[in-house]
């Protein structure tokens, strides 16, 4: 395919003009474009509309930019089979983040690239027949989605690209000066997600489309997100250096009620979007795009050339969505034995398979043993834990080619295809497991035994940095493997969620609790317990893999606290949207960060290893911003000390 790009600000950062490829989901067609005067040109309007959305690939899905937000949290750290770019980001003494292995840098290049193509579109757009400013206004919404991921990430950041502030530059040019965040929050992201709330239809343009109420999100969360900036309760370091005011005269609390009151307004005016009926169907691949998702980064398994990746093998880049193997562990070393009289550990009953329950193991994320047992607790009455992991890997030797049995587990019992093999408990047993002192013994892996089961297992105090419960939530999905194992070394063709319509609830709570004045039956309490009302509600168990039609919303709402405070929503965020990439933001949003990920439980990395350590992590007041690339500094013609100053301070 071709692509068009030009060096703008910076160097090496290049800018996409228009268009790298498009999903048949959005249902246009992919185009080269050749210079910057396209954007005068219905075509060229609309191509870069196109654009706008593909670059949701290169961000959401990368591996490494998923890393930045869950590893070094309360969710996640290192796994055994991590490198350098995961070793870094759990400040747990494996190194340091620097402005080269910040893996943050994934999110900088491609979101200025989609800033300068959005701006294109924004300011040609007027002079072109037939563009409405319905679609101009997804133009508006990326560019702030953009600008409100950078804010979040580095803090104040350029608005100036090298043709003026929010301008279109066709021009390289290699100085930059950073706007302070004020500046972005209020030139930048709240004036174009306000016209894009006021230009954008209720339905959307083309599956997937943004709207008015995706536009609402965001807003909402901006204001949030800014309100807890000019607050500061725990005097976090901003930088460029500036005051906590606002230009517009207003406080933390204006932009609290902001923030409430739109989400509000678009919890009760839904348009096409709804909670689905359990947390199960989220997440059920079959069920992707929803009505729950408001904003994905879409891919596909019907082409290569619209997907942009390749359906049979996934290298680990480009658009690849290849972030759900890192918190997958090598489970096709399991194995089971052909003799029931002695164990001989000689078939492969789990192997490697394009479903969501498996897929391609990296083992380069670990859950924390306090994320399973502190985070999930009720794993009786919340569906969220059964619907987040993958917690029984089960025999595929009937799948083709097809391994002979009978094969024999733990105890040397007689298992068949489908049955479990291995089973991550949901408690420690009253019955001690026994672990055998030779990992071969477990399965392989050092999997203990519990007596008149059939299955392997492992408890959740006992989890490692080498095994440990999958992520099924963001499992591998194709309809095209047959009878077979599929392409489980192809990067999942799912679309990458990002945003969902549940998060309005706890928009709205968070700012109820930070201050905002709420409407009658809509407290945090309230709004929370809608969130954990629908977690009570079962249809499928993932673990024992059979129906299970089951009403607890009446227990889950009977244990919310009576009063809602800001830990109770992070931690009910956790258990709603564990390992989607949220946590790290959450964190330094609120800043809790250090609170409540300064230390974690995993046990080591060796096969076998159960017993659990507590890590201690060294999180600094600098670390609640990551460093500017090191690529964005080498491309700077400016001296050393405007380097130095261009870079975030502890970097």
């Amino acid at each position: 395919m071709k692509k068009f790009k030009s060096i703008y600000i910076l160097g090496v950062t290049m800018i996409l003009l228009l268009v790298v490829s498009c999903s048949d989901i959005l249902n246009e067609q992919p185009r080269s474009i050749y210079e910057p005067g396209f954007f005068q040109t219905e075509e060229g309007v609309r191509g870069g509309v196109t654009a706008l959305y593909a670059h949701l690939r290169y961000i959401y899905g990368n591996a490494y930019f998923y890393n930045t937000g869950v590893t070094g949290t309360d969710e996640a750290t290192y796994a055994q089979s991590a490198d350098q770019n995961f070793l870094v980001m759990d400040l747990s003494g494996q190194g340091e983040i620097t402005a080269t292995d910040s893996r943050a840098d994934v999110l900088w290049g491609n979101a200025f690239e989609a800033i300068n193509t959005a701006s294109g579109v924004i300011e040609n757009a007027s002079e072109v027949d037939g563009i409405s400013e319905a679609l101009v206004a997804e133009a508006n919404f990326f560019r702030a989605f953009d600008y409100f991921q950078l804010v979040q990430t580095f803090g104040g950041v350029p608005l100036d690209l090298g043709a003026g502030e929010l301008e279109f530059n066709s021009n390289p040019v290699r100085v930059s000066v950073r706007n302070t965040v004020p500046e972005v929050y209020t030139q930048a992201i709240f004036p174009d997600l306000i016209t894009a709330v006021e230009n954008l239809p209720d339905n959307p343009r083309v599956t997937g489309g943004v709207t008015k109420n995706v536009a609402r999100l965001y807003l909402s969360k901006a204001y949030l997100t800014y309100a807890w900036w000019l607050e500061n309760p725990n005097n976090i370091p901003t930088y460029p250096e500036t005051s906590r005011t606002d230009p517009d005269g207003n406080d933390a609390n204006w932009y609290y009620q902001q923030a409430y009151d739109i989400a509000i307004e678009a919890i009760e005016n839904p348009g096409p979007y709804a909670l689905q009926e359990t947390f199960y169907d989220v997440h059920y691949a079959p069920n992707d795009r929803n009505s729950e998702i408001l904003l994905y980064a879409d891919r596909t398994e019907t082409s290569e050339f619209y997907n942009d990746a390749s359906l049979t093998w996934g290298n680990g880049g480009g658009a690849d969505n290849f972030a759900v193997w890192m918190m997958t562990w090598n489970y096709t070393v399991i194995r089971s034995s052909s003799s029931d009289t002695e164990w001989n550990g000689n078939i492969e009953s789990v192997r490697r398979e394009a479903v969501q329950s498996l897929g391609r193991p990296w083992t380069r994320m670990a859950p924390t043993i306090d994320a399973i047992t502190e985070t999930f607790a009720d794993k009786t009455n919340d569906s969220r834990y059964d619907g987040t992991f993958t917690t029984a890997y089960r025999s595929n030797i009937d799948r083709s080619p097809e391994v002979n049995g009978p094969i024999y587990n733990a105890n040397l019992m007689e298992i068949q295809a489908g049955d479990p093999v291995l089973t991550f408990l949901d408690e420690q047993p009253d019955t001690p497991i026994s672990y055998p002192s030779d990992p071969s013994r477990g399965a392989n892996i050092g999997a203990g035994e519990l007596p008149g089961r059939s299955d392997f297992v492992i408890g959740p105090e006992d989890i490692s940095r080498i095994v440990y419960p999958g992520l099924w939530k963001l499992g591998t999905y194709r309809t095209d493997s047959g009878d077979g194992l599929g392409e489980p070394n192809a990067a999942t063709t799912r679309p990458f969620n990002i945003a969902k319509f549940s998060e309005f609830y706890f928009i709205a709570a968070e700012a109820a609790v930070q201050g905002a004045t709420t409407a009658a039956g809509m407290d945090a309490r309230d709004l929370i317990n809608v969130i954990r009302e629908r977690a009570g509600h079962w249809r499928w168990y993932n673990k024992e893999n059979q129906e299970r039609i089951e009403d607890n919303s009446a227990e889950m709402v009977a244990a919310t606290p009576a009063t809602i405070d800001i830990d109770y929503i992070l931690e009910e965020r956790s258990r709603e949207y564990f390992a989607e990439g949220f946590r790290w933001y959450d964190l330094i949003r609120t800043q809790k960060w250090e609170e409540f990920a300064s230390s974690y439980r995993i046990a080591g990395s060796n096969y076998g290893d159960h017993e659990a350590q507590t890590v201690q992590r060294n999180i600094q007041p600098h670390h609640y911003l990551r460093p500017i690339p090191q690529g964005q500094l080498d491309a700077l013609q400016i001296s050393s000390a405007e380097r130095a100053e261009y870079q975030n301070p502890g970097y």
